[in-house]
């Protein structure tokens, strides 16, 4: 069992310092209210609608971005999941590192670029299952667009992941209505998983946000939301043993015909 925070936040497109300082605030918060991980949005170091600028402030996974989250991380004792633009030679990747003191990092790559915008900027990375243990939870990543294809959180489902981590970048609309109504429900369900879906929220320089981010419960059911337009810090109690008679119920799993 763990509790989880994620931080639905306004970054700051370019700059880094204030992001960064911005997230060591939410987890000092969150830490002193019990979380033991938090998880911020997509790109959430360097603001999502930063656009070309991004490649400039793009690092190594073994970068000055990812230090500062492990120092912030050991400062107020909980892990961290935040967003940044991962430089490997000449690719630049939209990527996640999970930071949980002097651990090694872990870093996803998201493998599904959503629009122009972002098959302009980033790489697409092979879809790939990422599992850490986390509270005695097995967690798995994935970013924004990736978990609106079944298949990737269906791929960590079956690998043993019990919480599915997501940071997102949803801009405002009716399909974002849509998605954080209905779709990130129904994945927890099929998949008999947590997800915890975690947006900016606000307006950047180039993208109004639809906020709303979520946590649910295998059953379907939403533990705690945020609303559209404010910064918040949610908070969920993450038990997979709590919802046993969800997954006895709803054995899509071990149903699954050719898995």
């Amino acid at each position: 069992m763990m509790k989880l925070a994620g931080l639905q936040m306004r970054s700051v497109g370019g700059d880094i310092a204030a992001n960064l300082a911005r997230i060591e605030g939410a987890a000092a918060e969150a830490a002193g209210k019990g979380a033991t991980l938090m998880v911020t949005p997509e790109l959430s170091i360097t603001g999502y609608g930063a656009g070309a600028l991004i490649a400039e402030l793009a690092q190594p996974a073994d970068g000055s971005i990812v230090v500062q989250l492990q120092r912030i991380s050991r400062a107020t004792g909980i892990a961290i999941i935040a967003g940044f633009a991962e430089r490997d030679g000449d690719a630049v990747y939209n990527s996640a590192a999970c930071v949980d003191g002097d651990e090694a990092p872990i870093v996803y790559r998201k493998s599904h670029l959503y629009g122009d915008y972002e098959r302009a900027l980033f790489t697409a990375a092979e879809p790939s299952t990422r599992l850490f243990e986390h509270g005695a939870v097995t967690c798995g990543m994935l970013i924004c667009y990736d978990v609106e294809f079944p298949e990737n959180v269906r791929r960590l489902a079956l690998a043993g992941a019990e919480a599915v981590l997501v940071p997102t970048a949803l801009p405002a609309g009716w399909s974002g209505n849509f998605i954080t109504e209905h779709m990130i429900q129904t994945r927890a369900f099929e998949n008999q998983v947590f997800v915890a879906y975690v947006n900016h929220c606000g307006s950047d320089a180039m993208f109004s946000f639809a906020g709303s981010s979520r946590i649910a419960s295998p059953d379907g059911q939403i533990l705690t939301r945020a609303d559209s337009a404010n910064e918040s810090l949610l908070f969920a109690e993450i038990d997979p043993r709590a919802f046993a008679i969800s997954r006895a119920e709803n054995t899509y799993l071990r149903d699954l015909k050719g898995a």
